[in-house]
């Protein structure tokens, strides 16, 4: 591994380690079943492979013909090589329901992939990986489980296989060898596996309680009914303005985007989707509460897909000021479809555009504001960003006056 070849969450494969799977699905839709065999795939050699291991494989009472079967349907996904495309067994599936219901087991990690390196994608708030300590593009070089026996080097290792190896039952340990960019050395990191029930929305309040921090840290089943409540205090206590923090948010339900940026775009588009025969407009949807309140948003590299979609919506409509760090830059729509198993298949159907028609795939949201987050080890609840875009808003709110 070339370290020196690093980027900040340059590719991440768009299935969450620890927090599970399905962070970046922009919705999810079932699709049709009546899907036909396509008689041109021929499947002559894996008959014939098959044969050729119950033959002569050393351990034949290994052969699960389930396992096999799955091995080749991923297999067959991977090959289109879009990272987006996944087939997923059932015990993943069930990992990929569980995030966007809002609650999941181990330790508070986003898996993905930093110049084919395991890394960290996110750490979810309030959780063992994020009270470590751990950020967005750590790198992860070992994964060692004492108890399970467990001490295994990272490299080539599957999404899914280091997702089997950190997970484990609450209270028990599980360290990892942690590389960070500023850093010139690994150090082990020790978490303690919990139960992670985390909200998708929180609201704290600061400039002497002045001004509203709505942080969204993805878009999942309940983050509508959370929103809610949280426009609810807001509107009570008569904000003077507003700081939408989609740092590190992964993405989840295309429509939770829709209906947040409803709640300050008074009409008109909000994100239009395209496929390979059509564009589908997708409009503001609801009346909003929050229209004409100042605001601005808060980026980073774990902002995506569908956090793209409402900070880009609210930049092109509304010119939002957008405060950070570049986005990660995911522009494509993923339909999922639960099959009789209980396995499931995300498929890449379309891509998704901001108002102005732009796609970011790739590229991600370039922030009006840059500012890198500094940590400091004096006042470790310090948050450079965030004072910055106390200060840009407050402008905001002096403009608007």
């Amino acid at each position: 591994m070339n370290l020196k070849k690093v980027r900040q969450l340059v590719v991440v494969i768009v299935v969450s380690g620890l927090l599970v799977y399905g962070g970046f699905r922009l919705g999810e839709w079932k699709a049709g079943s009546g899907v036909k065999n396509f008689s041109e795939i021929d499947t002559t050699s894996m008959n014939d492979v098959l044969a050729r291991l119950k033959a002569s494989y050393l351990k034949p009472q290994d052969i699960d013909p389930k396992k096999l079967m799955y091995g080749a349907t991923e297999g067959m996904t991977k090959a289109l090589g879009d990272p987006y495309t996944n087939f997923f067994p059932p015990v993943n599936n069930t990992r990929s329901k569980e995030d966007l219901s809002g609650e999941f087991g181990g330790v508070g990690i986003e898996l993905g992939y930093v110049d084919k390196t395991l890394a960290v994608m996110s750490p979810l708030k309030g959780t063992p990986a994020a009270n470590a300590g751990l950020k967005a593009g750590d790198l992860i070089l070992k994964i060692i489980d004492k108890k399970n026996n467990v001490n295994k080097d990272t490299t080539g290792m599957t999404l899914d296989d280091a997702v089997n190896l950190i997970r484990g039952i609450k209270g028990t340990e599980v360290t990892l060898t942690i590389f960070r960019a500023s850093e010139k050395v690994s150090r082990d990191v020790t978490l303690v596996r919990d139960t992670i029930n985390v909200p998708s929305t929180d609201l704290k309040w600061i400039d002497s309680g002045n001004v509203a921090v709505i942080s969204v840290n993805k878009f999942g089943e309940q983050t509508l009914t959370e929103w809610n409540k949280i426009v609810d205090e807001v509107k009570s206590k008569n904000a003077k303005g507003v700081i939408l923090d989609l740092r590190n948010n992964p993405g989840g339900f295309l429509q939770r985007a829709v209906d947040l940026g409803s709640e300050f775009i008074s009409s008109g588009e909000i994100v239009a989707q395209r496929d390979n025969k059509t564009t589908q407009v997708m409009n503001v949807d609801r009346t909003g509460r929050l229209i004409g309140e100042p605001i601005v948003v808060l980026i980073n590299g774990g902002s995506a897909s569908a956090a793209e979609i409402l900070a880009g919506a609210l930049h092109e409509r509304l010119g939002t000021k957008l405060i950070g760090e570049k986005s990660f830059g995911k522009g494509t729509v993923q339909e999922a479809e639960d099959l009789p198993d209980g396995s499931g298949l995300h498929v890449t159907v379309a891509e998704w555009l901001l108002p102005s028609g732009r796609n970011i795939h790739g590229n991600g949201l370039d922030p009006d504001v840059p500012i890198v987050f500094k940590f400091d080890d004096k006042n470790p609840t310090a948050d450079n960003q965030m004072d910055k875009a106390l200060e840009v808003l407050k402008g905001v709110i002096t403009n608007n006056k």
